[in-house]
């Protein structure tokens, strides 16, 4: 979680069931969507609250595709990012370049897997925050979370070394789709170490939000998040790689009924 999206994907969402259906739903009914696990294309999340609010008929996931990206981008994606009129221009970041430095100072290899647009992901990364080519694998580039494929693909690049095989994975995000990769890769590959790491969104910071943030917290851990953070900038190396050391090697139990 590197980026503030309560003002541009999740506004592009509520916005995109106005367009179609006439009505906002609440930052809690997004959020109550995204514990399900199941929605992490927004797209598709769109489409599912105007069924859950009943339109009839739905419109086709083209439409909704094109009124999303007209409200995010503002403009053509593929185009020159200084003519981007959308919602996206309202993105705060939530760490600094000096985060991965630190990290990659630590002998810390890092890498983004996000269900992001390509043009979103490389405008945040690369002219945002300054990095060169930054390990990425993005939309379309791998089956959705919480499909493992691109998470072990990515973490195997950048964790196995010629003198100690794989080293232990970390995932930090801020939905229960992001916990659910981890735990879905865990049961692919039961022989590696893999650390799930969660923190709620920032909408959910403030102190008047505190009761549902302790609500988003407790589903986090209930999907099965080994570690909860206060903020993204908040992680520390030397406590990572502490983490890292003791994460499990297999898939958690589920929760008892």
């Amino acid at each position: 979680m590197i980026r503030d999206v309560s003002g541009s994907y999740r506004r592009a969402i509520a916005e995109t069931v106005h367009h179609f259906g006439g009505w906002r739903p609440e930052p809690q009914q997004i959020d109550d969507l995204k514990a399900e696990g199941h929605w992490n294309n927004d797209w598709q999340a769109s489409l599912e609250l105007l069924r859950r609010g009943g339109l009839q008929p739905l419109p086709a996931m083209a439409a909704v595709v094109e009124v999303f990206g007209q409200l995010y981008f503002g403009g053509d994606p593929d185009a020159d990012p200084d003519s981007w009129r959308g919602f996206i221009r309202s993105e705060p970041l939530l760490v600094q370049p000096s985060f991965f430095e630190v990290l990659a100072q630590a002998g810390i290899a890092w890498g983004f897997v996000s269900g992001a647009e390509p043009p979103s992901c490389r405008y945040v990364l690369q002219q945002r925050l300054g990095l060169v080519d930054p390990p990425l694998i993005a939309m379309g580039e791998a089956p959705e979370k919480p499909d493992p494929s691109g998470f072990l693909r990515l973490g195997l690049t950048l964790a196995t070394t010629p003198t100690d095989g794989v080293l232990p994975l970390a995932y930090l995000g801020d939905t229960v789709a992001d916990v659910h990769t981890v735990v879905a890769a865990r049961r692919q590959r039961p022989d590696l170490q893999l650390l799930s790491l969660a923190v709620a969104p920032p909408h959910l910071h403030p102190a008047q939000q505190s009761r549902a943030r302790a609500g988003y917290e407790q589903g986090l851990r209930a999907a099965g998040a080994d570690q909860i953070l206060p903020s993204t900038a908040s992680l520390e190396p030397d406590q990572l790689l502490t983490w890292l050391q003791a994460a499990p090697f297999s898939a958690p139990s589920p929760p008892a009924a």
